[in-house]
C-alpha cells in the first residue's frame, strides 16, 4: 500500500488521525503526516476510510502493481 498526503491541499481537519491514529498524525501546525515507520499503512484496515474521511481529498491510497505484472 502506498499512502500519499498532499500537504498543499491538507487543511488540518484531523479526520485521518481520528480514523487511523496508528498511521496518521498531525504536525505542530496541525497538518496531516504519516506516523514514522507506518508509511505503508502497517496493515491498518482503517487507512482507506481515513482517506475517504478527508474533507478535501488530500490523501491518496494506492496499491503497487504486482511484481509479475507486465509493463505497459
Amino acid at each position: 500500500m502506498h499512502i500519499e498526503i498532499d500537504r498543499n491541499v491538507c487543511i488540518g481537519a484531523g479526520q485521518c488521525a481520528l480514523t487511523a491514529p496508528g498511521v496518521f498524525t498531525q504536525d505542530d501546525d496541525g497538518f496531516s503526516m504519516l506516523v514514522p515507520g507506518r508509511e505503508d499503512g502497517a496493515g491498518d484496515p482503517n487507512v482507506r476510510e481515513a482517506a475517504r474521511a478527508c474533507p478535501v481529498g488530500a490523501i491518496t491510497v494506492t496499491e503497487p502493481a504486482p511484481a509479475d505484472a507486465p509493463a505497459d
